[in-house]
C-alpha cells in the first residue's frame, strides 16, 4: 500500500487540482439551484432555454450575478441583460 502525501494545500498536488475542481462544481451547483428556486418562488416562468443558459454555466462570478438580479427581474430572460459567461 502506498502512503498519500499531499502537501495540501497550495502545492499544485492531482489531489488538491481535483478537490478544488470538486469544489467549484459544487459552488456552481449550489449557485444554479438558488437562481432557479428564487425565480420558481417569485412565480417566474422559467423556459427551457433559459434553464439550460443558467445549468450550462459554471462562471461563479457570472452565477453570483445572476443570482443576485433574480430577485429583482421581472422575467426569467431579463437575467441576461448585461454579463454573460466567457466563452
Amino acid at each position: 500500500m502506498q502512503d498519500v502525501v499531499t502537501h495540501f494545500p497550495g502545492h499544485g498536488t492531482l489531489f488538491e487540482e481535483k478537490y478544488l475542481e470538486g469544489k467549484a462544481e459544487g459552488e456552481a451547483r449550489g449557485e444554479v439551484r438558488g437562481i432557479l428556486r428564487v425565480l420558481e418562488v417569485r412565480g417566474i416562468a422559467v423556459s427551457d432555454e433559459v434553464r439550460r443558459r443558467i445549468t450550462d454555466c459554471t462562471d461563479l462570478d457570472v452565477l453570483g450575478d445572476w443570482l443576485d438580479r433574480s430577485g429583482t427581474v421581472e422575467r426569467a430572460e431579463d437575467l441576461f441583460d448585461g454579463r454573460e459567461p466567457a466563452g
